[in-house]
């Protein structure tokens, strides 16, 4: 990545710096004095100092490996230090070259001052700034009033630079802007730690590209293993989905993200919001799961419908080749929308045939109406409810008073909505249904009848008519002579205390 390549450079720049002084005084090493190879004009001038040499046209001077030229200097050899003033050069072999108008260093203080149109250049990177200083006895070298780092078509830039020889760490503070053609990077303030490849984000940090754009206030990334974490108020944004977190974690390699606590997943596209608190991501099988207070939302208005379960599951459907999900909740599973609530153990629902499967004990609540089978197929169609199928042993119950229930028991059921109303349930096999009578919303009498196949009319979510559609056989009782022992059908269970009366209920089970 350029940024590594940005921040190894400033490293080795600066670490050429601490070796242009007059006198090279690392920490107990020999002093080394800096030799004087040109100047046109050579004089002492007390008015600048004890034993002070002016050095006045085309001043030439080395230490060690390094030539510094300038148009004049000040070389004051009491205490090993020199002012170089105008078109001040300094060379250090064939890669390092640092200019300036004025350079200063206090061989006492053991400190480098550079000044005045200060570039910087090594290779094909480039550091421009007015003002840089590099103090030998704290081992720090820093920058003021704003720095540019270049190369190529990239550029970082800051109102202060600070660099630890000992620990090989960077500080860049105020207004840190990394700008690439692939990548911008926008913070208060970054620490890089040089020996692990680390950078570390403090304070609001953006990064954006043509496909996302991240949020944060604080975290790190790894440039040597392409890992990122960051937190405190982050988000991600990509191709109109928008994930939150407490904390993100992604590996760029292996295509792997995690995220902590208040995770939120907002697709727009597809009008859906995943919750929890713990959330996992793999881009190359584009698979995403998200547990502990899991829930999915789907927004449609007054039909928004809320989804829980211990663990949420939305993965690309591996038989189709377009872009088709598949969504998967499994353990306690419960819905909530104003027109149908559900409890389960486990769903799928599959985007290629907008249809969700129930599974383990499924419930299914339709305005008056509790339906119950071994499995329930729900389809929609545009995000409205359209037809559902039950199998196994299919029982649709409603209360007609605190004691009297209607009920339709059979083999399969198929049931048909128009405008998210249940408005017809036909029957197939071992049909039997228990059929309150009513005369003016009293009731009077009880059908029950054994049929093989009928049809079951609806209006209002309310039996209005059934129609037996093979030879009936049954009866009718007056409900005072109805025997309490006739009153259920087989597997008859009524469960209304677990139904979710509001998307909140959704969290509590039984």
């Amino acid at each position: 990545m350029r940024t590594r390549r940005h921040l190894r450079f400033l490293y080795s720049s600066l670490l050429m710096l601490c070796m242009l002084s007059p006198s090279h005084l690392a920490r107990g090493q020999r002093v080394t004095m800096l030799e004087i190879l040109n100047a046109d004009l050579t004089a002492y001038d007390v008015h600048i100092g004890k034993d002070a040499r002016k050095l006045v046209g085309n001043v030439r001077l080395k230490h060690e490996d390094v030539v510094m030229t300038c148009d004049s200097a000040y070389f004051y050899p009491a205490t090993s230090s020199v002012d170089a003033f105008s078109r001040v050069r300094v060379q250090q072999g064939d890669t390092l070259t640092l200019t300036s108008d004025l350079a200063h260093y206090d061989g006492t203080l053991r400190l480098a001052r550079v000044r005045k149109n200060v570039k910087l250049v090594n290779k094909d990177y480039t550091l421009l700034t007015d003002s840089l200083n590099y103090n030998r006895v704290a081992g720090i070298a820093y920058y003021m009033g704003g720095g540019e780092l270049t190369q190529a078509d990239s550029k970082l830039t800051s109102g202060r630079g600070r660099f630890i020889l000992d620990t090989e760490i960077f500080y860049f503070m105020d207004s840190v802007v990394i700008v690439d053609p692939e990548y911008t990077i926008s913070t208060d303030s970054m620490k890089y730690d040089s020996r692990n490849e680390i950078s570390y984000f403090s304070g609001p940090t953006e990064i954006t590209n043509e496909e996302r754009y991240i949020y944060c206030e604080n975290g790190w990334y790894d440039m040597k293993k392409d890992i990122s974490y960051v937190r405190d108020h982050a988000y991600l944004e990509e191709e109109g989905r928008t994930l939150r977190g407490d904390t993100l974690y992604y590996e760029s390699e292996a295509g792997f993200g995690r995220a902590n606590s208040h995770v939120e997943l907002i697709d727009t596209a597809e009008n859906m919001i995943l919750k929890g608190n713990y959330g996992l991501y793999y881009s190359d099988k584009d698979y995403a799961m998200i547990t502990d207070s899991a829930l999915m939302i789907q927004v449609d208005g007054l039909d928004t419908m809320y989804v829980h379960a211990d663990t949420l599951q939305s993965l690309q459907n591996p038989d189709i080749e377009e872009q088709s999900r598949i969504l998967r909740a499994y353990y306690q599973v419960k819905i909530y929308r104003a027109d149908m609530q559900v409890m389960c153990d486990s769903l799928v629902y599959m985007e290629a045939d907008s249809a969700f499967d129930f599974y383990g004990e499924p419930v299914l609540w339709s305005e008056e109406n509790q339906l119950t089978a071994d499995h329930i197929k729900v389809y929609m169609a545009d995000q409205k409810l359209n037809r559902m199928e039950l199998s196994g042993v299919a029982f649709v119950a409603s209360q007609k008073d605190s004691a009297s229930f209607d009920q339709m028991r059979g083999k399969e059921m198929t049931g048909y909505f128009i405008d998210n109303k249940l408005v017809k349930i036909l029957v197939k096999g071992n049909g039997q249904t228990i059929y309150y009578a009513t005369d003016e919303d009293v009731i009077v009498g009880a059908n029950k009848t054994v049929c093989t196949d009928l049809i079951i009319h609806l209006k209002n979510n309310k039996i209005s008519k059934v129609v037996y559609t093979s030879q009936p056989d049954g009866i009718y009782y007056p409900l005072s002579m109805f025997p309490d022992a006739e009153s259920r059908l087989s597997d008859f269970k009524w469960l209304e205390q677990w139904r979710p009366r509001s998307w909140e209920d959704v969290f509590f089970w039984k």
